[in-house]
């Protein structure tokens, strides 16, 4: 290989960020992790825990080891992100270890069982007579286990009940697994086996479905909305809150959201008036829902307002967009089953359309063409697609992919977010009709800080988030449950919801600190934010900044206006 091809690679690895100190390091750790999690694949097991606990010490341990003041701007950037991840990582580990051990005594007969599944690892040949009587004997202790549950007091809430049963249930996939190994394949296992283990199979099974229902009468798991989510309380909320370098209490957020909602509703009254509602912007909202376009037509038009959004970005040079990323990005539509969490758009490299099937209810019809208006999607597409997500996936995969390993929400829906405040700034709705849409969705932003900061608070019920998202926001009432089914029951963290507009906050505080003072160009400023990959914002400041932050920082930027 020539010198000039060596150059071109180092420089590339240089500028992708590939080339910080504990690249390998981090990439290490998530190799492990992966290995681990495939192994150790129980997580409601003993030894489950003790392995995780001693991964992430060991983990720490070795990062204390690193001279942090030897390392480069990046490299401490890497440090104080990866002991971030760990420390977080171990504290709810732990918290869920706590969890597991509070209702372990409904597995009391599991010892035998959990020595069969890691023999089993081994293909050590089991002796089947011998466990066949292990088998049965874990049926009669599983028997005389469940008397003793059904004789104490209930569990005090169905979140511990959810827990016990999935405790039993994760034993008995996992003994499932080890027996399927050994059965058909050893006569002699499958000749002893097949019957204890359908036995034991049916009782567990039998276990599980009393343990799920074994909890306080007076607790209320479903509140009418069918909505069932795991509020997580105030100190894990507080937790929660630290570890992603947000140095405020729910209720500081909560008001800050309660700000802004009176700024957008002051604003709404002015595209009202303009368009001869006066002050009755409920119904200038009905208005613009009714601009909804036929089925067949709206993916076309969808595409064309991505196209709108992206050479808005380029002609105003607000970003640099590599040709690649404007040429890959595509369409899908989302099926009526993904509308009922997704009633609106997803984003990335696929744009996923909502819009009506023809296996939906007429009202459902309706409330999903309404929801899907054009002046409400010509305010989102952007958030989608460039410069939103698809744009951040796209740079993420070249620049410090290894940071993907520690993606925050804050850093990944905040941007997509505070292009909606740019823009809206910048005059991209030029249309109080579109205005109207641009401003729905901001409150929306700020509804989703109120109810799920209220909801794990245990001040809100689902049922009260969706009336509070129709009655304040506006939504359609389908979409409304959408959302609240999305926010509580999906694959988001009890965070999620109110990164976008926290994060958002934070992106337009950083600006006005780099962009207004004249530190940087707006171009310079978002191109350096796009090449860093996913960071906690507090993080990606003193990097913007070239502050040197100390090993033992803690959150202090209080970024709220």
């Amino acid at each position: 290989m020539n010198r000039l091809v060596i150059t071109i690679i180092l420089a590339t690895l240089t500028m992708s960020g590939m080339a910080s100190e504990l690249y390998e390091a981090v990439m290490s750790y998530q190799a492990d992790r992966g290995a681990l999690s495939r192994k150790y694949s129980n997580s409601l097991s003993e030894e489950y825990f003790v392995r995780f606990e001693r991964h992430y010490t060991d983990w720490l341990e070795r990062l204390s080891q690193v001279d942090y003041r030897a390392l480069s701007a990046d490299g401490k950037t890497d440090w104080l992100l990866f002991r971030n991840h760990l420390e977080k990582e171990l504290y709810f580990h732990r918290a869920a270890h706590g969890e597991f051990r509070e209702v372990g005594h409904v597995a009391a007969f599991r010892h035998p069982l959990d020595s069969f599944v890691v023999f089993r690892r081994m293909a050590t040949r089991p002796d089947s007579p011998a466990l066949a009587a292990v088998f049965s004997d874990a049926a009669r202790q599983l028997a005389e286990n469940r008397k003793e549950i059904e004789a104490s007091e209930p569990f005090e809430s169905w979140q511990k009940a959810e827990l016990a049963a999935s405790v039993i249930s994760s034993l008995r996939r996992a003994v499932g697994e080890a027996y399927r190994f050994y059965y058909d394949y050893d006569p002699e296992f499958t000749w002893w086996m097949e019957k204890p283990w359908e036995h034991l199979n049916s009782l567990m099974q039998e276990y599980e479905r009393f343990l799920r229902s074994h909890y306080s009468n007076l607790v209320v798991r479903d509140d009418g909305s069918g909505i069932i989510g795991r509020p997580i309380g105030r100190r894990a909320l507080e937790q929660e809150l630290r570890f992603e370098f947000i140095p405020y209490s729910p209720e500081e957020l909560i008001a800050r959201a309660e700000r802004e909602f009176e700024w957008c509703e002051a604003e709404i009254v002015r595209a009202s008036s303009e368009l001869g509602f006066g002050t009755d912007w409920r119904a200038a909202l009905e208005y613009v829902k009714e601009q909804y376009v036929p089925p067949g037509v709206w993916p076309g038009m969808v595409a064309e307002m991505v196209v709108e959004a992206t050479d808005y970005v380029m002609v105003n040079d607000l970003l640099t967009i590599p040709e690649l990323a404007v040429e890959t990005w595509r369409t899908s539509m989302l099926s009526a089953q993904a509308q009922r969490v997704s009633p609106f758009f997803l984003g990335g490299e696929v744009i996923q359309i909502s819009y009506p099937t023809s296996e939906m209810t007429h009202d459902e019809k309706m409330m999903s063409m309404r929801g899907n208006n054009p002046h409400f999607s010509r305010a989102v597409v952007h958030h989608e697609i460039i410069p939103g997500h698809h744009l951040q996936q796209f740079m993420n995969q070249r620049h410090h992919p290894h940071r993907r390993a520690f993606s925050t929400a804050f850093w990944t829906e905040g941007w997509a977010l505070y292009w909606e405040f740019i823009l809206y700034d910048k005059g991209f709705a030029e249309t109080p009709e579109d205005r109207i849409g641009m401003l729905f969705w901001r409150m929306h932003r700020a509804a989703r800080i109120i109810f799920s900061l209220g909801y794990h608070l245990g001040e809100m019920s689902p049922q009260e988030c969706i009336d509070f998202l129709v009655e304040r926001v506006g939504h359609e009432r389908a979409n409304a449950e959408a959302e609240v089914r999305r926010s509580f029951t999906g694959r988001y963290g009890p965070l999620y919801q109110i990164a976008y507009m926290v994060g958002g906050f934070q992106f337009y505080a950083l600006r006005e600190e780099m962009v207004e003072s004249g530190a940087m160009s707006e171009k310079e400023f978002h191109d350096f934010i796009i090449r860093q990959n996913s960071l906690p914002v507090e993080l990606l400041r003193a990097r913007i900044r070239g502050e040197e932050l100390p090993p033992d920082h803690t959150t202090e930027w209080r970024f709220l206006r």
